[in-house]
């Protein structure tokens, strides 16, 4: 994906909701021609609703955009992403993520802190038509400035409860009329928001720092080049998963044996090229990634040394994108696009059974080669009446090299337990179609189908040999929609219906002692609204509602002989999202320049746990608040977030015959001072 950024503001208007103009949108992504609109669901997110609402990760943007579910639980590794119900809670992710245009195709990238992020886009329902792989779900966009529309630098030291540290820096110098550089970086510590009572310390401590260089030349009139680079390193603790009460609906005390943690290394870098030329545009988009992470788990969490695993994956990733579009306004507007991608991950996994006295170390190679062609067109058919119509053809060719071994703990010998090599390839055409309608006010009414479609895949972990992979899933998306503007853009209404006849879903399930499998399963659907409401009632006060209803099922889904889950409910899937926030701005005359009052809460549930539907998190909202006062460059925060101490379980798993759930995040407040010049 290639992207073109328009210069950002940081106006105090400035909101979360889907836009109908395009030209209304801060940021603007290439694949988008304005003369198509957005016959969509999108959500944005820019600079001043991030700082608003003190977001440090993608995590807390949970419930403030509609059907938009990420949950915080484990560690950075688990970063599962659900949209309208669709998602995977492990390997490859089925929502598309994107920074500055750069795929990240691994779930354990998505989770990066938010440090002076420009703007945050997130399309709902399958993408694949432009974005093909991992898109059956949605895109997330991230953002950052441009040096040569956004020139700024700023500083920040912030502390909170738990021993929060945050200290950020950025610069963004246009050079020449011609040429900008961006610096930033950011380093985050906290203490660990809970205790392991085995160890006397805690369990979810971390230590992450990140840094960013992109530099933008302009070296014709006609031409944009882009190059940028990012580097994120993450020590932390996790998993602090505890023994839940079911009938009491209580969590026990954290208490394993041996520290569980998570470190992970991210270098990601991208050359985006841009010509825009007379009728036409033309966009290169290469990227590079290279992900290094060490994780080790005390499985069993309890105070037995029972099992204790180690997983390390080393990815490197390169891909290629070639996108054309037409540029010139007209009845008829046309893309064509070619994709390619080659990635490979090599893992090496241990599985230490102390009861037994052994160890299996594993290792297994899997690289992935994928190439895609697609094409969309749109044509006015009348006025403000116009379709469009657009396919892909997307191919993947994979395969494993995959070696288990036992070694004995006391030394006593080794032996091999299997080995094997395998090759799998994939290819699917994903259609979409829409019409839509735009009144002469800028009102849009829409309704479209699209093809959603996620390959399949080798397990990394398995019991037999029939789980060694997992099968392809498919849907449909069937949407209709519409995007008011009313009383002069003092208030905008959206209203999107949904429903996704979902195939071959898979699903993932825990072996003790072994590891994450993935299956397939029958029949799913998902079916749902989304509602958003963007109002200024007086001036210098935004207010936003955002409400999500999804209601998703297994239609069919015979997990084993024994076990029919048909009917049940997903899991990981919130039966709804609301979120209603709140800005208003003061411009003291002689005190201060400015005073931002920020005030909102977030509701989440109910949310299954497990495909049995035995446990679930009801329905619960959270707090949170924000005052920023500026004087000259000086800009002072305090905030607070879950500011009632709300319990809640953010993550419940079934662990044998009993069950483990994680808390959520309590009561934190901090404060922080910000230099921009």
């Amino acid at each position: 994906m290639a992207l073109a950024i328009d210069p950002i503001t940081e106006s105090t208007d400035s909101s979360i909701r889907q836009r109908v103009e395009l030209e209304e949108v801060v940021i603007r992504d290439f694949k988008q021609n304005a003369a198509q609109g957005r016959p969509t669901s999108v959500s944005v997110a820019n600079i001043q609703v991030l700082r608003n609402q003190e977001v440090q990760s993608l995590k807390e943007l949970t419930a403030v955009f509609p059907n938009f579910y990420m949950p915080d639980y484990g560690s950075r590794q688990n970063t599962p992403v659900f949209i309208r119900g669709v998602g995977a809670k492990t390997k490859s992710p089925a929502v598309g993520f994107y920074v500055d245009g750069v795929p990240h195709f691994e779930t354990s990238a998505f989770d990066i802190d938010m440090s002076d992020i420009a703007a945050v886009e997130v399309y709902r329902g399958p993408q694949g038509t432009l974005y093909g792989r991992n898109a059956i779900g949605g895109i997330i966009n991230v953002y950052t400035h441009s040096p040569l529309d956004y020139q700024k630098t700023r500083l920040k030291l912030g502390y909170g409860t738990y021993n929060d540290i945050v200290a950020q820096a950025s610069t963004y110098q246009k050079l020449t009329d011609n040429f900008g550089v961006s610096l930033a970086a950011d380093f985050h510590h906290n203490n660990g928001y809970f205790k392991n009572v085995n160890t006397g310390d805690k369990a979810d401590d971390i230590n992450s720092g990140s840094g960013r260089i992109g530099l933008y030349w302009k070296p014709a009139e006609r031409w944009l080049l882009h190059l940028n680079s990012m580097l994120d390193y993450s020590d932390q603790g996790g998993y602090p998963y505890a023994v839940y009460d079911v009938e009491a609906d209580k969590l026990g005390d954290i208490n394993y044996n041996r520290y569980s943690h998570y470190r992970r290394l991210v270098s990601t870098s991208g050359l985006n090229a841009r010509y825009d030329g007379m009728g036409f545009s033309l966009n290169s988009q290469t990227s590079f990634q290279f992900i290094k992470d060490n994780q080790g788990v005390d499985q069993d969490f309890s105070d037995k040394d029972t099992y204790f695993v180690t997983n390390g994956i080393h990815q490197r990733m390169a891909s290629q994108e070639f996108t054309i579009k037409s540029n010139r306004s007209g009845r008829y507007q046309w893309l064509f696009g070619v994709f390619g991608v080659m990635q490979n991950t090599r893992n090496n996994q241990c599985t230490n059974n102390f009861a037994a006295g052994n160890a299996q170390p594993t290792t297994y190679d899997i690289p992935v080669y994928a190439y895609a062609l697609y094409h969309q067109s749109t044509y006015n058919i009348w006025r403000g009446l116009s379709a469009t119509a657009g396919v892909r053809y997307d191919y993947e060719y994979t395969k494993t090299d995959y070696n288990r071994e036992k070694v004995m703990l006391d030394g006593s010998g080794q032996s091999h337990v299997r080995d094997f090599k395998s090759k799998m390839n994939f290819h699917q055409v994903t259609p979409k179609v829409s019409l839509q309608y735009e009144t002469t006010e800028k009102n849009l009414y829409y309704a479209g189908i699209t093809r959603g479609y996620k390959a399949g895949g080798f397990n990394q972990s398995f019991q037999q040999d029939h789980e060694r992979t997992y099968a392809p899933e498919y849907s449909w998306n069937y949407e209709v929609g519409t995007k008011l503007n009313l009383f002069d853009h003092r208030l905008t209404a959206e209203l999107a219906l949904f429903y996704i006849d979902w195939r071959h879903q898979q699903i993932n399930y825990t072996v003790p002692g072994l590891g994450n499998v993935l299956t397939n399963a029958g029949h799913s659907n998902s079916k749902g609204l989304e509602l958003t409401l963007g109002a200024k009632p007086v001036k210098n006060l935004q207010v936003d509602l955002n409400y999500g209803y999804t209601y998703a099922k297994f239609l069919t889904y015979h997990k084993s002989e024994t076990q029919d889950l048909s009917g049940n409910l997903l899991p990981m899937v919130p039966r709804h999202t609301l979120s209603l926030n709140g800005a208003y701005t003061i411009y003291p005359s002689s005190v201060c320049d400015k005073i931002v009052i920020s005030a909102g809460t977030t509701g989440i549930g109910k949310i299954y746990w497990g495909e049995d539907n035995k446990v679930a998190q009801k329905f619960y909202m959270l707090l949170n608040a924000k005052v920023s006062i500026t004087k000259g460059i000086f800009t002072w925060e305090v905030w607070g977030k879950n500011i009632t101490d709300k319990e809640y379980l953010s993550y419940g798993f079934a662990s044998g015959t009993a069950y483990k759930g994680q808390q959520g995040r309590p009561a934190t407040f901090g404060t922080s001072l910000a230099v921009t010049f």
